[in-house]
């Protein structure tokens, strides 16, 4: 077990202790939407697991930890943490670069960014404590995510091609899409798209769980499916952070 290794927007950290226990016994563990893939880190390893998603920077970055650990470490060997330095690699091109100055490039900006968003980015500011880049931990944190990764496989599929290639009776897809109504995934994700999820829920040889905010039409598209709400309070706020009650639905297809 080891943790997530980036913030992600409607990361599932705070609500592992809740998800975790609900899985079933399965062979081979899938996450569609990996993100910052908090469920995965926190679990216990699977015998065949998979990691995808569409963004192809952050599916980078996995595969550059998990083959070339040293060479992303010397990376920010010299690296200084600061606005200057976020906006340089924000207005920096990629087409000519590395994949592992790639996956330097995308860690660091989504490490120091304000809430995680991958899109429209800012520099996080923090009074408490020090920057959320701590270069001198960094080593110990890529190092427990290379053996973590070690056995994994990782794709950069659309969604549904992932399910349909890992579909077995034995195996347990864990999907955590985008929040509906809301921004900074840098994707766009219609109600059409969670509909076909649960039609796929129902339809499937192996097991899903879904979780997604707790709204009216969340709860209208995944009717008939098993359905729990889980409260989570969010921190909200820069210099002056406040708590937010908000709701989740995890859903079950069985």
């Amino acid at each position: 077990m080891s943790k997530p290794i980036i913030p992600w927007i409607g990361g599932k950290r705070r609500l592992a202790k809740r998800i975790i226990p609900l899985f079933p016994e399965h062979q081979c563990y899938v996450e569609p939407f990996s993100g910052a893939a908090a469920i995965y880190f926190l679990k216990e390893p699977t015998e065949a697991e998979v990691l995808n998603d569409i963004n192809g920077e952050l599916m980078n970055l996995y595969r550059v930890i998990k083959f070339h650990l040293d060479a992303l470490i010397d990376e920010f060997r010299w690296t200084l943490v600061g606005r200057r330095q976020f906006e340089w690699h924000q207005n920096q091109t990629t087409e000519q670069l590395t994949d592992i100055q790639r996956a330097a490039r995308f860690y660091y900006l989504q490490k120091t960014a304000f809430g995680g968003k991958v899109d429209g980015q800012a520099f996080g500011v923090q009074t408490d404590r020090g920057p959320r880049l701590n270069l001198l931990r960094l080593q110990e944190d890529f190092s427990a995510a290379h053996l973590r990764l070690s056995g994994t496989v990782i794709e950069n599929l659309p969604w549904m091609d992932c399910i349909k290639r890992y579909d077995r009776p034995h195996t347990l897809f864990y999907c955590d899409p985008p929040y509906w109504g809301t921004e900074g995934y840098g994707v766009d994700f219609g109600l059409e798209q969670y509909a076909l999820m649960a039609d796929i829920a129902r339809s499937i040889k192996g097991k899903m769980v879904i979780s997604v905010n707790d709204i009216p039409e969340m709860r209208s598209v995944f009717d008939g499916l098993n359905i729990e709400t889980a409260e989570i309070n969010y921190t909200i706020g820069g210099a002056t952070r406040s708590k937010k009650k908000a709701s989740e639905l995890i859903i079950r297809n069985w």
